[in-house]
């Protein structure tokens, strides 16, 4: 295993041992998944060539839908995408009478990240580039100098912005650019900060746009989703392959009383989708991760919405064991007992470099907290990936702690037989053969 850098090992140990998924370091602890990431790569190539995504990633509590969204954040922005995250609560959803669907557009600008801006924060430094990059591109082309110059870079700007305006709203956007030009060629701060306040939707009324840039319109709960795919074609032309949106935790739409309101939000859902299907969308690509509840309850979840359902559903020939990973749903099955004994052995190496200790748990001792983990009463149905994560990492802690302890002492010497059901030495052995590594 190759060395990690002791501040993304403590981001990793103390992230899962809090039951949470680590923004960095998510390479180190990778495992399984590879068709899925495979697919997903697919779209975001497809994307950098001018088309557009969308996908679900379904799976239970715990299993790994915020891992692999997030192991794709890492991958998009490594690539040179930009990429916006969120996750939906009772404040933000898609659509709402009380600002749901703004909120969530500001939450998405907020946490606008790039390779060279991972943690979020970054429109400032894209306008920026992408001045810097039409400056750059006159210097190379011309022998302009001084004010002549400022007037050659102010033209290509404009003709930049100006190739927006065909798009729903695109002449605001552009109009908006332009002012940001201006300031940055001024040296206004305030103007700047109000540009950037107005693209990320954070002015409340049009007067005040107006009186404070000359636009007369601002993102809202009916447009965000316009503002989007304005966005992603002006990150091209700054010279990003394009812009990836994840939105987690759709279960914040199936958990909402109201039906009528469901419906608005599922309709915003069908809008997305529709365009991307359609063409009509360029760039941009969409990952969205729910419980398979919160998709297939017909009362409640995606599926209530006939228009969705009819476009989502599986055919009749898609199975567990035969995934169609072309399908706009992609289901998440558990990390198998092989690929959570590496993922324990990766944790168990990670967690001695943090605190500078040779391991101390061998072979057999993995074998026998995967033993226990996985005969648990309930375990086949109601185990996951992050409880045992976090088992095992206190569990670590405990043992590097107490170096006079073993595992047998931890977990209980008879924790074993309790959990085989008192099965044989014999038994034992030969239910994990198929974990020799």
């Amino acid at each position: 295993m190759s060395h990690i850098p002791p501040r993304l090992a403590g981001i990793l140990i103390n992230a899962l041992k809090g039951g949470v998924v680590p923004r960095v370091g998510l390479e180190y602890i990778t495992v399984g998944r590879a068709q899925e990431i495979d697919a997903i790569v697919h779209d975001i190539n497809m994307v950098e060539d001018g088309g557009a995504s969308f996908r679900f990633i379904v799976g239970k509590y715990g299993s790994g839908k915020s891992f692999l969204l997030q192991t794709i954040r890492n991958y998009a922005t490594a690539k040179g995408f930009a990429v916006v995250d969120a996750d939906l609560s009772p404040e933000r959803r898609f659509a709402g009478t009380k600002g749901q669907g703004l909120a969530t557009y500001k939450e998405l600008l907020q946490n606008l990240s790039t390779k060279s801006k991972p943690d979020g924060g970054a429109l400032p430094l894209i306008l920026e580039k992408w001045i810097s990059s039409i400056q750059a591109s006159v210097k190379a082309n011309t022998t302009l100098e001084g004010e002549a110059f400022d007037k050659q870079v102010e033209k290509q700007i404009y003709e930049a912005a100006s190739a927006l305006e065909g798009m729903v709203n695109g002449f605001e956007f552009a109009k908006a650019i332009n002012t940001y030009w201006k300031a940055y060629q001024n040296d206004d701060t305030a103007l700047k900060s109000n540009v950037l306040r107005w693209f990320r939707g954070e002015y409340v009324t049009r007067r005040d746009a107006k009186a404070d840039l000359g636009i007369n319109f601002i993102v809202s709960d009916e447009n965000w989703y316009d503002f989007l795919k304005i966005m992603a074609v002006f990150l091209v032309s700054a010279g990003y392959k394009g812009l990836l949106v994840l939105i987690d935790e759709l279960v914040n739409i199936f958990k909402i009383p109201n039906s009528i309101t469901r419906q608005n939000n599922y309709e915003k859902i069908l809008t997305i989708y529709n365009d991307v299907l359609q063409g009509k969308a360029k760039h941009i690509g969409f990952l969205m991760g729910g419980t398979p509840q919160c998709i297939e309850d017909k009362y409640k979840g995606v599926y209530s919405y006939e228009a969705l359902r009819s476009r989502l559903a599986e055919g009749h020939f898609a199975t567990d064991d035969l995934k169609d990973l072309s399908a706009p749903i992609i289901k998440l099955q558990m990390l198998t007992q092989e690929e959570m004994y590496v993922l324990i052995e990766k944790l168990r190496d990670i967690h001695a470099g943090l605190y500078n200790y040779k391991p101390t748990l061998n072979h057999e001792d993995l074998l026998y907290f995967l033993t226990v983990e996985y005969n648990r009463v309930g375990a086949l149905t109601h185990i996951t990936p992050r409880e045992i994560i976090r088992d095992f990492i206190e569990l670590t802690g405990i043992i590097h702690q107490n170096p006079d302890k073993n595992v047998k002492d931890i977990l209980g010497s008879n924790s074993f037989e309790m959990a085989k059901g008192g099965l044989t030495d014999e038994d034992i052995h030969a239910d994990f053969v198929e974990f020799e590594i």
